[in-house]
């Protein structure tokens, strides 16, 4: 049984059991998370395709940790004048571990 759900913006195919990164979001360690803009649900071969979600349809997780992505460079640079910048950036993401799959 899978799931794909839409969080923050981005979509994600998920499993019972499956830790995923997402983007950064509240909440404490341990602390329970429900997803409910469900997009389909695929349940041993019976599908069933929202328009836009699955009614009654959500997933439940457990947030594991806040982590840190890793450094992305930004290099910005003007040939013959002399202007070179160089940029790092980090992504916040939150660890969640997939607990439940329910659909209606």
């Amino acid at each position: 049984m899978y799931a794909i759900v839409d969080i923050a913006g981005k979509q994600f195919k998920v499993t019972k059991d499956q830790s995923i990164f997402i983007p950064k979001m509240e909440g404490e360690s341990g602390a329970s998370v429900t997803f409910d803009q469900v997009l389909l649900v695929d349940n041993d071969g019976k599908v069933n395709i929202g328009t836009p979600q699955v009614k009654g349809a959500k997933v439940s997780g457990k947030i594991l940790e806040h982590v840190k992505g890793d450094k992305v460079l930004v290099f910005k640079k003007k040939r013959r004048k002399g202007y070179k910048k160089l940029n790092g950036h980090r992504q916040d993401f939150t660890k969640v571990q997939i607990e439940k799959i329910s659909s209606k």
